[in-house]
């Protein structure tokens, strides 16, 4: 297969046809025949238990079938990540509801959602009777090994011990109901007959805790829970303005990616799903990129999420790599910083796109734009919680201390020292370093940012001098060498005349007025030369000689980007028409992957943190449509009105 070939879709849905499911430990996809397709346990960075996403044939699913019916009316329950699905026959009609249980904290609890440890599939028969059959072919450890069910620890249920699952049924007919069985393949098995009224409920642990035995109620039970749990967090949201349904969905994404254990927020709950159709660029994205640092910050902060805001940003700043000011462009879940990455030949990838990845060795490139972004969260978290505990009994919503800051300070005292170095830029380029233009953006983001936090907290014993020098010198080092006057736009890299639109962010960062000439030249050249109908590309992967065979999608956090840029250059219907276009092209679910095709496919790893990141991002400014970026200048105001 070609580069760039676009292989028959075959039997492999779209992309953006999958539900996503969150316990916010693990997540799980459930394909538009109703197969739960990707699960990994017992944590999201896990080895895979079911993974037909990545091969159809050896994967591995847990399916579920209701005799002469097709399942359809999919959707989500309100903003929870509950899955309601219909079923109907001539013999009768079934509704059933798929979630990864969770629960509300208690009292002297401070995650927001407390994971369980149980993927639910509750099924009802509404009308008339139906046959239910549910199949689980477990694949374990990337599909390396069959299931191998024994006998579980309570009455009628099953165990697969090196996994740590265990299989449970509840349904008519009490303990003489349907209990799982093993196939002659060696697959887990539960069939019922369903009669008006009665449910069946199978569920799968998947930490190797039993939990059990569990009746339909107890399904019930989770399922309310499950419920009251995610309604309860999205109460508290505190924006309500334009595209405010979008904004929701969006929020609830990023908080189903971040870690209730940690903290840690990943970029996405799957591998290898590709950027383009049968390419190469096939990534691991279950790891937390200190570059979307400043956005979930300022989004949290701004939704009123300060506490999960204050939790993240403290698992960066607690890693011992930072007190040394030095900092990687990525950690694991737990805050490592190696990940070692290899490939899976026994897959096949989606739709054929090899190789499947797991691990991601871009935590061995310098990457120094992410000193930018954690400098520009640490600031403007400071800006609104200083001296505000918020009633957070472990402070993860009051302002940093004394030794936080601290860290803080020895990040921009390396930045002063790198700025002129060559890096491998935004994008993770695997290639030669160079002198990216966006990465001494943000490595100016940084110096500001330093500074100004110094004169908010009163923190005098810093170089301040110094560092304003350097903040000086390097924005000029920009405005000579990152923007070609020939180009008319500023350029991927010192040298270069390659557009790429993460400048967009210039205005965003303030390193720019909006309808700064250059700024609106750079909008159009990027509009011009990565534009596709309201999709816009990071880069021309040939002209930048990325290290990497093959085209990809349009970028679409470069696309709501787009739209916060033209808002801040006052070209708000253009804006509008823009962002009114990319939500359209949303999934079924009202979820976007890292990237789209022009015919809508969606493209990459999915659901995608930053895309999301940037559709809140792009909403509020355009809810504001003011002069200054939305997000900063709320923390400003919200900042003055504590104090």
């Amino acid at each position: 297969m070609t580069a760039g070939e676009r292989p028959d879709a075959g039997t492999y849905p779209p992309i953006g046809e999958y539900a996503f499911l969150s316990d916010c430990r693990t997540a799980a996809l459930v394909g538009p025949d109703a197969a739960v397709e990707w699960l990994c346990a017992p944590r999201v960075d896990s080895d895979s238990v079911f993974a037909r996403l990545l091969d159809r044939a050896v994967g591995g699913a847990w399916e579920l079938r209701v005799e002469g019916a097709e399942p359809a009316d999919r959707h989500y329950e309100d903003t929870a990540p509950v899955l309601e699905t219909r079923w109907d026959s001539r013999s009768g009609a079934a509704v059933g509801y798929d979630f990864l249980a969770a629960r509300p904290p208690g009292a002297q609890e401070h995650r927001g959602l407390v994971p369980t440890g149980l993927l639910v599939r509750l099924l009802r028969c509404e009308r008339g009777r139906v046959r239910v059959r549910h199949l689980l072919s477990a694949r374990p450890e990337y599909a390396r090994r069959t299931a191998e069910w024994t006998a579980g620890p309570g009455t009628g249920a099953l165990a697969e011990e090196g996994a740590g699952l265990w299989l449970a049924a509840a349904g008519p007919g009490g303990e003489a109901g349907p209990r799982p069985a093993v196939t002659a393949d060696g697959d887990a098995e539960v069939t019922a007959e369903l009669g008006a009224g009665e449910a069946l409920a199978v569920v799968l642990g998947y930490d190797g805790r039993w939990r059990g035995p569990l009746d339909v109620g107890d399904a019930d039970r989770l399922l309310r829970e499950t419920r009251e749990a995610w309604h309860a967090w999205t109460r508290t949201m505190s924006y309500d303005g334009y595209a405010a349904d979008h904004v929701r969905r969006s929020a609830v994404v990023l908080r189903a990616l971040m870690s209730s254990d940690t903290g840690a927020l990943v970029a996405a709950p799957t591998t290898s799903l590709p950027e383009w159709p049968g390419g190469e660029r096939n990534w691991d994205y279950r790891y937390l990129w200190h570059r979307d640092a400043a956005l979930v910050v300022l989004a949290l902060m701004r939704l009123g999420h300060r506490a999960e805001a204050g939790a993240y940003l403290r698992g960066l700043l607690r890693h011992p790599t930072a007190s040394r000011g030095v900092l990687t462009p990525m950690l694991d879940i737990d805050g490592r910083t190696e990940t070692t990455e290899r490939t899976l030949d026994h897959l096949e990838g989606y739709l054929g796109s090899r190789p499947v990845r797991v691990g991601n060795s871009a935590h061995e490139q310098t990457q120094l734009d992410v000193y930018g972004q954690i400098l520009d969260a640490a600031f403007v978290f400071q800006q609104v919680t200083a001296g505000s505990e918020d009633g957070v009994g472990d402070r993860a919503g009051a302002g940093l201390d004394a030794d936080e800051r601290a860290v803080v300070y020895s990040v921009v005292d390396t930045a002063c020292e790198r700025w002129r170095e060559p890096d491998h830029g935004i994008w993770e380029i695997r290639d030669e370093p160079r002198h990216w233009t966006s990465t001494k953006l943000y490595l100016w983001v940084c110096l500001d940012r330093g500074i100004r936090l110094a004169e908010l907290t009163g923190d005098t014993g810093q170089p301040l001098e110094k560092w304003r020098a350097q903040r000086d010198e390097l924005r000029e080092d920009i405005l000579t060498h990152g923007y070609d006057e020939t180009v008319g736009a500023f350029v991927q890299s010192y040298g270069s005349r390659n557009l790429d639109a993460s400048l967009l962010r210039i205005p965003l960062l303030g390193f720019l007025d909006g309808r700064d000439p250059r700024v609106l030249s750079t909008i159009d050249a990027i509009a011009e030369g990565l534009g596709e109908g309201p999709l816009v590309h990071r880069y021309d992967p040939r002209a930048t000689a990325d290290g990497l065979e093959g085209p990809e999608g349009g970028f679409l956090l470069c696309s709501f980007d787009m739209v916060s840029a033209l808002v801040l250059a006052g070209r708000l219907d253009e804006a509008r028409e823009r962002f009114e276009e990319l939500c359209a092209r949303a999934g079924r679910f009202g979820l976007f992957a890292e990237e789209q095709a022009a015919d809508g496919t969606m493209l990459g790893n999915y659901p995608q943190a930053f895309t999301h990141l940037a559709l809140i991002e792009a909403a509020m400014n355009l809810d504001e449509a003011g002069h200054h970026e939305s997000l900063h200048a709320w923390a400003t105001r919200a900042g003055r009105r504590e104090r």
